[in-house]
């Protein structure tokens, strides 16, 4: 078994206190051919047989993701809202996480274009995707699962030459992502050592969404993980720290993103929890 990158979840997982009840979530890394563009590989596997479909809901995070599930493939461009997935009987699917610009081998058009879209995979692998989609369910442990997605993305990424421009905009994703990172676009611009609106063409063109959009999704998943924790700050302070203008920005803000109110959410985090 290649090198596990770990269980911690990520933020954006909502109830993650319900969350071992309907799934589970493994991660690896990609190996060195692929790092230049992956993010890493993810494995979801459920089994409900015998207990009612549940929903997962995810603060999607600003990258697009290659999908393998139940024998076909999916590119999926950034999702802006909220993500629902209904799991129900037994299943896995196998993800790839992209990085800033990370299509750049086998897709040329900008991350904008595929924002809250989901493309086929035979139409930027072509047949060779199929192929590779039907190999992970019939593959029996991770490995195997993962063997045919990075036999179909090695060959482009071996030949590609990284982007310095896709890289820069990584770093500035990672610098929003950071605890206690930028709260502002301007923040951000100063951060990444680029003019806003430079920043702006920027996510444009490797991101797909704007600087603001990335910003905010970041303050809101870490609002929903810190509602989660025992010792949370109360909403007044939580605004604040996480560069709201007030309680009811947060409020507003929250509850329009994850369908509920940060009070209801934590109440049922900490009943959860028990």
């Amino acid at each position: 078994m290649r090198e596990h990158a770990g269980n911690d979840l990520p933020k954006g997982i909502l109830d993650p206190h319900a969350m071992p009840r309907r799934f589970g979530l493994r991660r690896y890394p990609p190996p060195a051919v692929l790092a230049p563009f992956v993010d890493y590989l993810w494995i979801v596997e459920w089994n409900l047989e015998g207990a009612p479909a549940q929903v997962q809901r995810v603060l999607p995070y600003p990258h697009a993701h290659l999908v393998f599930e139940a024998g076909a493939g999916a590119l999926h461009g950034v999702v802006r809202g909220a993500f629902d997935k209904t799991l129900s009987g037994r299943g896995r699917a196998l993800g790839v996480r992209l990085r800033a610009g990370g299509l750049r081998p086998w897709w040329q058009g900008t991350a904008a274009s595929l924002t809250g879209k989901v493309l086929p995979l035979e139409q930027v692998f072509g047949t060779d995707a199929g192929a590779a989609a039907r190999q992970v369910q019939g593959g029996g442990d991770d490995d195997a699962m993962m063997a045919p997605v990075l036999a179909l993305l090695a060959p482009a990424a071996a030949a590609a030459r990284p982007d310095p421009r896709a890289a820069l905009a990584q770093r500035a994703l990672d610098a929003a992502a950071a605890p206690q990172g930028p709260v502002s676009v301007a923040m951000l611009a100063a951060v990444a050592g680029v003019p806003e609106r430079g920043l702006q063409r920027l996510f444009q063109e490797h991101v797909g969404v704007p600087p603001k959009w990335v910003v905010q999704r970041y303050r809101l998943q870490e609002a929903a993980a810190l509602l989660a924790a025992p010792a949370c700050p109360d909403l007044a302070a939580l605004a604040q720290q996480l560069g709201f203008f007030d309680q009811a920005h947060l409020t507003r803000a929250f509850t329009a993103l994850v369908g509920r109110a940060p009070q209801a959410y934590r109440r049922s985090q900490l009943a959860g929890a028990g």
